[in-house]
């Protein structure tokens, strides 16, 4: 998983993966990327910086299953109320939990995790929020966050049959896999 540099054959192929065929339309241009990155202490991993600036801002196809929300929006059933969102603090958990069983879950925590170090890529409904995180040890990595805990996706998480990432992600669900495997 290369978060620094943007292959054109990637590019390409998310661009056909998320049927992007509005020839770069609806993409969001380098100066708003750096613009939103200036605003937000941080530095979109790639390849989905070079996706949003050069490919398209969204996305009707999945993943996730309502599609790809824009990069400074959230996604329509995230609901008001919660804390503020600090993407250049660093994503909090370094691996999965699920909070849902726990006797005395840490709330400041699990609003950490929902809130900080990440975008938020979209939704599959019922509350379960695809993050890509932007900040910390595991920047460039997707997870799944939802009210009974988060999960890494990628094979080296067991979940999920593709390689952690943005295009690992994409492919997976490009391929028609299951999610959550093992």
């Amino acid at each position: 998983m290369d978060t620094e540099h943007a292959d054109p054959a990637v590019i390409a192929e998310l661009r056909e993966a998320l049927c992007a065929d509005d020839k770069g339309e609806s993409a969001l241009g380098w100066p708003a990327v750096r613009t939103f990155e200036a605003e937000h202490g941080v530095t979109l991993p790639e390849p989905y910086r070079t996706f949003v600036a050069e490919v398209s801002d969204g996305s009707f196809a999945g993943p996730p299953e309502y599609g790809l929300v824009a990069l400074a929006e959230l996604p329509s059933d995230w609901g008001d109320g919660r804390p503020e969102r600090l993407l250049s603090r660093a994503f909090p958990l370094t691996g999965e939990w699920l909070w849902e069983g726990d006797d005395d879950p840490d709330e400041e925590l699990i609003d950490r995790a929902y809130n900080d170090g990440s975008v938020v890529l979209g939704t599959d409904g019922c509350g379960m929020y695809w993050h890509l995180v932007v900040t910390g040890p595991h920047r460039g990595q997707i997870w799944m966050i939802s009210g009974e805990g988060a999960l890494p996706f990628g094979e080296e998480f067991g979940r999920g049959a593709g390689e952690a990432g943005f295009t690992g992600w994409v492919r997976h669900w490009s391929a028609g896999e299951p999610w959550f495997e093992g």
